[in-house]
């Protein structure tokens, strides 16, 4: 059977480059891209795109009878700090986005499902360091509330209907092609923008906040890879742990000093802090590791040789343009 695929959430920071991947490897046709809203230049003229309501489950349905779609992956969510801004949206666009495609998945529509989840599923009560795939998970914001159900649900829906879901906690994801998307940790992409722009930056989380962190090259990897394995190897179907490197604002910002040397960094915590003071340090990933052969390729200085290069490219572009 042919793929053909559908995106739905892709002018997201991960759907816009997940899109492109997909689409490299299997043609921009056969990668149905869609969101609420366009998505930026290269995404909307890279292959055919669909607006779509995550929440309208018709509109959706429509969209996988009118391309015989087999595959769907659901990237579209509200993220940590802007969840607790408006947490009932959160929960409704979270959730019921996850079960509509769940329910068409159930009803056979969809041969195959990727959901994301996140480290934010667990909470202060969770070991922080090497946190366990099978742990304490208490979520202290809707996001990860939110993240914990929909794991729930897909476990269901597989073992209740047979629906072939697919899941894993992204930590979190750095990337230079798109935006910040309202995630706690943001900080890590804003980062390299304010070293290139400002010389300087000021953290949003305390110097020693160690998070799990992971280069966007090495999360789009990791999701294909794990919707490539066959059915059988995949054996946790809530949503695996994925890791690749941990570190702190500090780490980062003396990565950042060996290529700008007169960076400089200050810090002045606001309510993301609690957030991430709630999430683990690191993550044990062995069972992805075991089970579909995950691994990452980018450590801390290959990400920040990345990050400031092609950042410093699509800068020189703008003011090229202007």
């Amino acid at each position: 059977m042919d793929k053909s695929i559908l995106i739905i959430g892709a002018c997201g920071q991960i759907g816009t480059e997940l899109t492109l991947k997909l689409r490299k490897n299997y043609g921009k046709n056969a990668v149905i891209a869609s969101d609420i809203s366009e998505g930026n230049e290269e995404l909307m003229e890279s292959g055919p795109f669909e607006f779509i309501n995550a929440l309208d489950y018709k509109q959706i349905s429509s969209i996988i009878d009118k391309y015989a779609i087999n595959e769907v992956y659901l990237m579209a969510a509200m993220l940590s700090a802007t969840g607790e801004k408006f947490p009932a949206k959160a929960w409704e666009l979270n959730m019921n986005s996850l079960l509509n495609v769940l329910n068409l998945a159930k009803e056979g529509k969809i041969k195959k499902l990727f959901w994301p989840s996140s480290i934010a599923v667990f909470g202060p009560t969770t070991p922080k360091e090497n946190t366990p795939q099978k742990t304490v998970m208490e979520p202290t914001t809707v996001y990860g509330i939110s993240k914990l159900a929909g794991e729930r649900w897909c476990e269901y829906y597989f073992n209740k209907y047979g629906v072939d879901v697919r899941s894993i906690r992204y930590p979190g994801i750095i990337s230079w092609k798109t935006s910040p998307g309202g995630g706690t940790t943001d900080y890590a992409i804003e980062i390299y923008h304010k070293a290139l722009t400002d010389g300087n930056y000021d953290s949003f989380l305390g110097k020693n906040t160690k998070l799990p962190m992971m280069y966007m090259d090495d999360a789009i990897n990791a999701t294909l890879k794990i919707m490539e394995a066959p059915a059988e190897n995949i054996k946790i179907r809530s949503s695996y742990n994925l890791a690749a490197i941990s570190f702190t604002p500090e780490e980062i910002a003396e990565e950042i000093k060996n290529f700008i040397p007169k960076f400089a960094i200050s810090y002045h915590s606001d309510f993301r802090q609690s957030i991430a003071d709630s999430w683990p340090s690191s993550i044990d990933d062995s069972e992805a590791r075991k089970d579909w052969g995950w691994q990452h390729q980018f450590d801390l200085e290959k990400i920040s040789e990345s990050m400031l290069r092609n950042l410093q490219v699509k800068f020189d572009e703008i003011k090229t343009q202007k």
